[in-house]
């Protein structure tokens, strides 16, 4: 028999469900970029028509594990996104502005 969420939600302690809470803050973070069109309600076709390419090829670049960032910069945009790109050390987070830099060259 199916729970209610609810009911397993007020059984956990405290702790369990900011453990739980923490996790789903994480995992909507972090996505795939597949994902993360869906989650902006967009398909493949509808990227395709801004990017001025076929869906077929928003399906290749989905799937790709390595890509030029200026591919990733303009998926990104097409979702009205801004790439950011990070680096996270022990000591802290920097955020790599030598990409800016190469645009506003360009």
């Amino acid at each position: 028999m199916a729970k209610n969420f609810k009911q397993l939600r007020a059984k956990m302690s405290p702790e369990r469900r900011a453990n739980v809470r923490k996790e789903a803050d994480r995992l909507e973070k972090e996505m795939a970029l597949d994902q993360l069109r869906e989650a902006l309600n967009m398909t493949q076709a509808q990227l395709a028509q801004i990017l001025e390419v076929n869906q077929a090829a928003i399906s290749k670049l989905e799937r790709r594990s390595d890509m030029y960032l200026s591919t990733l910069r303009r998926f990104i945009e097409a979702m009205g996104g801004e790439l950011d790109i990070r680096a996270v050390f022990p000591a802290g987070v920097v955020r790599i502005m030598h990409f800016q830099e190469l645009r506003k060259r360009a």
